[in-house]
């Protein structure tokens, strides 16, 4: 497959933009041990979101407040919405898999990747413009560095990307455009690393990996991530109480949004408009000092932007 050629890039200036509107707000006070995946329903209007470790699928709609909940065998960790069949592609512990939540039936696996890894779980992922549904491993207990990046393309080929990491989190992408992508992001969780990847939206391909920002102890570790219509990157910080957005190409932070409670888990864009950014938090490994000093630990969070964010990519299988 031959290199693609971009357009250049437009200049960013940040000295221009302010990117957050208001306070965030506890939308539920849900008491997750560990939120994760927040995926916008453009069809239905609603988000979906899970608690990994309590191995459930809520589905929240922000207009009339009623809540559904789906309880697993094992921990659930991501999803996405199919372009050509009902339900939802989802990542499970060992892999990828099928479920119909209006059916409610057990989810079918499509790929169990790497059974040899027996100590590992799924767990952040999403779909790019074409349809590839993009997750990560981990090891259980966020130490080995046995996690891999994986691409499940809509003809149910599995491929192998990536490998090395204790926790994987993201991936996103920005520059080119949503359709066309010059680059993917990723984080390497416990080393505090965001990589960026050269990518080839037409193959699905990665190339040229970089170091596009390291964060200080002191800032958290970098958890879920997504990006905006503008092309900026909002990251999620798990031990740093906050949301921060930063400019793709410098990885310089624009703004900040502040969380409550430390152990921030991820973000993404929902509402009528897209405008509003939609957080999850965490409360596993909390003492009882901290659940008291963090009441909304595990809680779900709101707060209106300026740009609006991107729909979620369907799965295309």
């Amino acid at each position: 497959m031959p290199a693609l050629e971009h357009p250049p890039a437009t200049p960013w200036r940040p000295e221009s933009l302010a990117p957050v509107i208001g306070a965030p707000r506890c939308v539920q006070a849900a008491g997750a041990e560990l939120g994760e995946g927040l995926l916008w329903s453009v069809r239905e209007q609603v988000l979906y979101w899970v608690d990994i470790l309590s191995r459930q699928l809520h589905r929240w709609d922000p207009r009339s407040g009623v809540q559904t909940r789906w309880t697993f065998a094992e921990e659930i960790s991501a999803l996405a919405e199919r372009a050509h069949g009902p339900g939802l592609v989802v990542t499970l512990r060992r892999g990828y898999a099928l479920f119909d939540p209006a059916s409610g039936g057990e989810p079918r696996y499509l790929h169990q990747p790497e059974p040899e890894r027996t100590g590992n779980r799924f767990n952040d992922g999403k779909c790019d413009a074409q349809g590839r549904f993009w997750a990560g491993s981990m090891d259980f207990a966020c130490e080995a560095p046995s996690g891999a990046l994986y691409r499940l393309d809509p003809d149910g080929r599995c491929t192998r990307h990536e490998d090395g990491f204790a926790v994987t989190n993201g991936p996103t992408w920005s520059g080119g455009g949503p359709q066309r992508p010059r680059f993917m992001y990723f984080n390497d969780t416990v080393q505090g690393c965001v990589y960026r990847y050269d990518y080839d939206p037409v193959a699905g391909s990665l190339s040229h990996k970089v170091l596009w920002k390291r964060f200080a102890p002191d800032e958290g570790l970098p958890d879920g991530m997504t990006t905006d219509a503008l092309g900026r990157l909002w990251i999620a910080h798990w031990g740093g109480a906050r949301v921060t957005c930063h400019d793709p190409q410098t990885a310089d932070e624009l703004a900040r949004v502040s969380l409550p409670t430390a152990q921030v888990t991820n973000c993404a864009f929902g509402g009528p408009d897209l405008r509003t950014l939609y957080i999850s938090t965490a409360r596993v490994g909390m003492g009882s000092a901290q659940l008291a000093a963090e009441p909304l630990a595990g809680g779900l969070f709101a707060v209106e932007v300026d740009s609006p964010g991107l729909p979620a990519h369907l799965y295309g299988g």
